[in-house]
């Protein structure tokens, strides 16, 4: 049966609501001009801490952001309640652009990608001498991130009191790495933290390293405890709070001269990001020569121009062994 006669209106048709909401859909996002920045200390489970000024806020992240993930080391622009007191809840509506990205995959063969460290000026990359030993394959994995991700590695070699650090340094002497060497009793009496901290003066450093090497000690003595405190209840070095051992947390050094930003032990740093294109730009005395190299050339195939380029003596052939071992390194195993 007709309900309506048959000359309608559209007003007379009784229409269902949007159980959605009443609002019209648009691609026009709000502006937020009244957004306040901040930069992200630390990510735990969607909830992001942040610096704003001189207080510690919590965040979320707008939904107008779709998937793009904020992460620790990331300048953000926040609204709402910037307060910083305790169950207030502020929202992260822009992400600024990233000056570098440290970034890994679980392994070589794995697509997905996980970004480590957002906008950090140097990579230290902290190796014990023995117990754990070395692992040569891993630092090579970490140095060639760096040098993706526009960070400038060191490495912190610790517990030299157990071995000597001549036999590491002959491997990466030819890079021209900068490098530090500590052991156990200078961990705890000061004296190894003011050795690494001439690297850290006014900087943004990752510190990156396999479990046990005492990454988190050297940290420790790096950022008083009274400067842990800016994170809050999230604390990474001391591990109270909610924080786990799975984030990245970002601590400022004294005086505010720089940061400190502490990553979880790592088991592997798979490569499947790289390109290795973008290696060459570590090697300035090399990257000339690679003009005549031919399209997509990998630089370790027998037509690369590199081999020329070093016989006539325009760089040292070191070099160019060190180049080539970092890009074999993607197809090696970290634990050879």
């Amino acid at each position: 049966m007709r309900r309506y006669g048959k000359h309608t209106d559209e007003d007379d048709i009784r229409q269902r609501p949007n159980r959605k909401g009443t609002r019209p859909r648009t691609t026009i996002r709000p502006k937020h001009e009244d957004a306040v920045e901040g930069m992200v200390l630390t990510v735990d489970r969607g909830r992001l801490t942040c610096l704003v000024e001189d207080r510690t806020v919590m965040a979320m992240k707008a939904r107008e952001l779709g998937r793009k993930a904020a992460v620790v080391g990331d300048r953000v622009s926040l609204v709402g309640d910037l307060s910083g007191e305790k169950d207030t809840l502020a929202r992260i509506v822009r992400i600024g652009e990233r000056e570098s990205l440290l970034r890994r995959t679980a392994d070589d063969d794995d697509p997905y990608e996980r970004v480590v460290v957002a906008n950090a000026d140097q990579l230290a990359i902290v190796t014990a001498l023995a117990d754990p030993e070395p692992r040569p394959r891993l630092i090579d994995r970490c140095l060639v991130a760096a040098y993706d991700g526009g960070l400038e590695p060191f490495l912190v070699m610790t517990k030299s009191d157990l071995a000597p650090p001549e036999q590491l340094l002959e491997l990466y002497g030819d890079l021209d790495i900068p490098y530090v060497v500590v052991n156990r009793e200078e961990l705890y009496d000061g004296g190894a933290a003011d050795r690494v901290r001439t690297f850290l003066d006014g900087r943004v450093t990752a510190f990156v390293g396999h479990s046990g090497v005492g990454k988190t000690t050297l940290v420790n003595a790096l950022v008083p405890e009274e400067k842990r405190r800016i994170t809050g209840h999230v604390n990474a070095v001391t591990g109270r709070g909610r924080h786990t051992t799975t984030s990245a947390l970002a601590l400022p050094l004294e005086a505010a001269e720089g940061w400190v930003i502490d990553t979880p032990g790592v088991r592997s740093f798979g490569l499947h990001h790289v390109d290795p294109a973008r290696v060459i730009h570590a090697f300035p005395d090399l990257e000339p020569g690679t003009e005549n190299c031919p399209r997509a050339c990998s630089h370790d195939e027998p037509e690369c121009a590199l081999d020329a380029w070093v016989a006539e003596g325009h760089a040292d052939p070191a070099r160019l062994f060190s180049l080539r071992r970092l890009l074999a390194t993607r197809e090696r195993h970290e634990g050879d």
